[in-house]
């Protein structure tokens, strides 16, 4: 299928055919990148998508505790500077 590059505003742009959309399920916002000679279009998909079946999965695995936990972040600011009451 070919279309024409048109021009929009300061902008240019191409018109996608509904039907091409329908099959691809693409919506209101996507995510453009280039590689090579060819724009690759893909739905940008919502932040933070996916976290709560992750988090989930480190339970499980018992791998949600903290890394950075207050006895490895310990420097001569805390041992020589800072009073703790």
């Amino acid at each position: 299928m070919k279309t024409r590059i048109v021009k929009i505003g300061n902008s240019q742009g191409i018109r996608i055919p509904k039907n091409v959309l329908n099959q691809t399920g693409l919506k209101d916002e996507v995510e453009l990148s280039v590689k090579n000679d060819t724009i690759i279009i893909r739905s940008a998909g919502k932040a933070r998508s996916g976290w709560n079946q992750a988090f989930a999965e480190m339970r499980k695995c018992d791998d949600d505790s903290m890394a950075d936990s207050m006895n490895t972040l310990k420097n001569e600011f805390d041992e020589k500077e800072w009073e703790w009451k």
